[in-house]
C-alpha cells in the first residue's frame, strides 16, 4: 500500500487521541453515576422509603414528523440516478465528481445530524437547492427524527456508524460499520441507501469491495471546503468558489457554524454563475462519470495532478 500523506496520518493520530479522551471521560461519568446511585440507595434505605420519588418533567424535544418517506415520493430524475448508481457500484471504484457537462454540481455535508442541521436545511430550502447528507449512526441516535428534515432537501448517504477510520478496522468491522448505519438510515427514513463516504477519505480496494457487496457506492469529492480543518467562513467561501464547476462534488460539514454562515454567500453565487446544487442521484441521472473517468480518479475531475491536495481535509 502506498505511504499516506503526512496530513492524513496526522488527522488519524488526532482522531485516535480524541477517541481515547472520549473513552476516559465516559468511564469517569459512569463511575460518578454509579457512586451517586449507591448513595441514593443508602439514603432511601435509611428513611425506610417513606418519601416517594416525584418524577420530574422531561425536556421537550421539537416535534418532528417521523413518518417514513415513501419511495414513490422520489422524483423521476432521482429514480434514474439511483439506477446509474447501481451500475457504478458494480465497478467498486470511488467517485470524485460527475460529468463535466450541464449546469449541476453537488454540495455534500458530512457528520450530521446535529445542532446546525436545521440551519443547513433552512438555507437550502430558501435557495431552492438540493444536496446530499452523509450521516453518522451515533448522531442519528442522538437526534432522532431529524433525518426527515434532511430528506426535504437532500438524499441521505452512509458515513459509518461511529465515524471510524475504516483502514484501521478488520473487514468484518468495516462491514459492520457500513451495514449497521445503512440499516438505521433506511429504518428511520423509509428510503434505501446506496451511497457512502468513508470518514477522513480513508478507503482502499478492500473497503470498496465490501461496499460493493453491501450495494454502496464510495463517494469522495473534487473540492474540500476545509471547514473541518478550521477554515473560517470567508476561507470556506474562497475554497468552494474556486471549484464551482459542472459535475463538482463539494465536501462540507453540517456541524460547523462557519459552514452555515458561508452558505449565505455560496448559494446565491451558484445562481449568479448559472449553476445549481442537486442531490447526487440527480447529478448522476443527468451527467454521470464514465468508467474511464472513474479509473483516472480525482485527476480526471480537475485536469492537473497538483489538485490532489484537495483530499487533505476529510472528516
Amino acid at each position: 500500500m502506498a505511504q499516506l500523506p503526512d496530513h492524513i496520518v496526522a488527522r488519524r493520530a488526532q482522531s485516535r487521541a480524541r477517541r481515547r479522551r472520549q473513552q476516559t471521560a465516559a468511564l469517569g461519568t459512569l463511575l460518578a453515576a454509579l457512586i451517586a446511585t449507591i448513595a441514593i440507595v443508602i439514603v432511601i434505605g435509611n428513611t425506610g422509603g417513606a418519601e416517594k420519588h416525584q418524577p420530574q418533567p422531561s425536556a421537550r424535544r421539537p416535534v418532528v414528523d417521523t413518518r417514513p418517506v415513501r419511495p414513490d415520493r422520489l422524483s423521476s430524475l432521482e429514480v434514474r440516478g439511483n439506477a446509474t448508481i447501481r451500475r457504478l457500484t458494480a465497478l467498486a471504484l470511488p467517485v470524485y465528481c460527475g460529468g463535466p457537462h450541464g449546469h449541476a454540481l453537488a454540495f455534500t455535508f458530512d457528520d450530521g445530524p446535529g445542532v446546525y442541521t436545521h440551519y443547513a436545511v433552512k438555507k437550502l430550502t430558501q435557495a431552492h437547492e438540493r444536496a446530499t447528507f452523509f450521516v453518522v449512526g451515533k448522531s442519528i441516535e442522538a437526534w432522532p427524527g431529524w433525518l426527515q428534515r434532511e430528506l426535504k432537501v437532500a438524499t441521505l448517504g452512509d458515513h459509518t456508524f461511529t465515524h471510524s477510520d475504516l483502514l484501521e478496522l478488520s473487514p468484518t468491522e468495516v462491514a459492520s460499520e457500513l451495514e449497521s448505519n445503512k440499516q438505521l438510515i433506511e429504518r428511520d427514513s423509509g428510503q434505501s441507501v446506496d451511497l457512502f463516504r468513508p470518514p477522513y477519505g480513508a478507503q482502499d480496494t478492500a473497503v470498496n469491495q465490501i461496499a460493493k457487496r453491501l450495494g454502496l457506492l464510495d463517494i469522495m469529492w473534487s473540492m474540500d471546503s476545509r471547514d473541518s480543518l478550521g477554515a473560517n467562513w470567508a476561507g470556506i467561501i474562497q475554497n468552494v468558489e474556486s471549484d464551482l464547476r459542472p459535475g463538482a462534488i463539494i465536501l462540507m460539514h453540517e456541524n460547523r457554524g462557519q459552514t452555515i454562515r458561508a452558505l449565505t454567500t455560496l448559494l446565491p453565487v451558484l445562481r449568479q454563475r448559472h449553476l445549481r446544487s442537486v442531490s447526487l442521484p440527480e447529478l448522476f441521472a443527468t451527467d454521470p462519470p464514465s468508467p474511464a473517468q472513474l479509473r483516472q480518479g480525482l485527476t480526471a475531475c480537475l485536469g492537473h495532478p497538483t489538485s490532489l491536495g484537495n483530499l487533505a481535509g476529510a472528516s
